[in-house]
């Protein structure tokens, strides 16, 4: 049978508070109170948090164990019904644009949960929140949801399966967190912090190892939604490199091609302006080639004989060099530096041959995070299938009514 969600949980509105009542720390008398940002698909996120006085939360609006989170307001529709358990009581609580159902006794709490991880709840939200200035769930909304509901011994079998296929999902995301921190510690390893150079190395501008070349100022006219070639701006960068689609803002120049502004695979740029907070700085490595053009913010890094492109491209996610970068640049509104003032710092220059070594370390690594992955992407679109079936209550092939059974009946 399918089942409305208010049958099942109760919601418990978020903690409404002032901007003069939070705090960004804690403070003597203060709780944590979780935001939509805190709602991720990995799960809830500690940190981050904001702060209010304790007499503004009931005990009522303590998160306790199972309780189901929603991102219930949010100016993006990618954002607004994102969902995560948790794991665990919270001696804190939610704000006023989250929401939270707390599953009763008639529903198993892990499988209640993975039902607002679904493609179907998604697309559901999507319809029913889209407003015209903002994303918002109504309390109806939520409470009307209908929930495919088995018998409570199918919805333990069904929630062990999703929580063990969740669990390797977990370890794989873990694995490639560890991986990119071991290239943060093969940089370390054999070169030393730049900002102390404990190695001893020889300091030279960094011109000695790359110049900097601007993009092209495109104009607007020539900028549409679909096209050959992708024009790269800061927003394209994630924050210690990548390439990064930016979806529906992503621009296309169809314009006069200007000559040598066509990028090739494994060009190096870098962000001279911060279009993002901490993005000035930022590298990114170009995936393919003469398919992106880069604007006047950004900086093509042509590297001279004496420096391997990898090295600098982690040189450049070093605190010492991105601080001196940030130190660098001017701007009151939006922060910007400039080719001469990159080149012009200075840092500790390892040789030729120990850039290299690094390099092909890395590039072994690299190898092992794309295999990781791929295979994360495999369990994946295993834990959306599963997903799928489940809550058509074909797992275990016991569906229940009003469900897939009723369907093939009616056809």
């Amino acid at each position: 049978m399918r089942v409305k969600a208010g049958a099942l949980a109760e919601q418990v509105r978020g903690v409404s508070y002032g901007k003069d009542d939070a705090s960004d720390s804690q403070l003597p008398g203060y709780l944590p109170v979780l935001r939509a940002g805190n709602i991720t698909d990995d799960g809830l996120v500690y940190d981050d948090l904001v702060f209010v006085p304790k007499e503004r939360v009931s005990e009522k609006q303590k998160i306790r164990r199972h309780d189901v989170v929603i991102a219930a307001s949010s100016g993006s529709l990618d954002v607004v019904g994102k969902a995560a358990p948790a794991l665990s009581d919270f001696d804190g609580s939610f704000g006023a644009f989250c929401k939270v159902l707390r599953p009763n006794a008639k529903v198993h709490p892990s499988y209640f949960a993975h039902f607002f991880k679904t493609l179907d709840y998604r697309r559901r939200v999507s319809a029913l929140a889209a407003g015209a200035n903002i994303n918002n769930l109504r309390n109806e909304h939520l409470d009307d949801m209908e929930i495919p509901l088995p018998p409570l011994a199918e919805q333990r079998r069904i929630a062990e399966v999703l929580d063990r296929a969740e669990a390797l999902r977990a370890k794989r995301r873990a694995a490639l967190a560890q991986l990119d921190s071991l290239t943060q510690s093969l940089f370390l390893d054999l070169f030393g912090d730049p900002a102390t150079n404990p190695k001893g190395l020889p300091i030279e501008p960094m011109d000695k190892l790359f110049s900097v070349k601007h993009g092209f100022a495109f104009k607007s006219e020539y900028f549409t939604d679909a096209g050959e070639f992708t024009l790269l701006t800061p927003g394209n960068f994630y924050e210690g490199g990548g390439y990064r689609d930016r979806g529906d803002k992503q621009k296309y120049y169809v314009g006069p091609m200007p000559t040598g502004y066509t990028l090739n695979k494994d060009d190096l740029l870098v962000a001279m302006t911060e279009q993002a907070p901490g993005l000035l700085g930022s590298p990114i490595l170009i995936p393919e080639s003469n398919k992106f053009l880069h604007n006047q913010r950004l900086g093509l890094v042509e590297v001279k004989p004496g420096a391997d492109r990898l090295f600098l491209f982690h040189l450049f996610n070093t605190p010492a060099v991105r601080n001196q970068i940030q130190a660098s640049s001017t701007g009151t509104k939006v922060k910007h530096t400039s080719p001469s003032k990159i080149t012009a710092i200075k840092i500790p220059v390892p040789p030729i041959t120990l850039q290299r070594e690094f390099a092909r370390r890395v590039t072994a690594v690299e190898a092992l995070k794309t295999a990781q992955r791929a295979s994360l992407a495999e369990l994946d679109a295993l834990f959306a299938t599963l997903q799928h079936r489940a809550f058509r209550g074909e797992l275990f092939g016991v569906p229940p009514s009003g469900g897939a059974a009723d369907e093939r009946k009616g056809a």
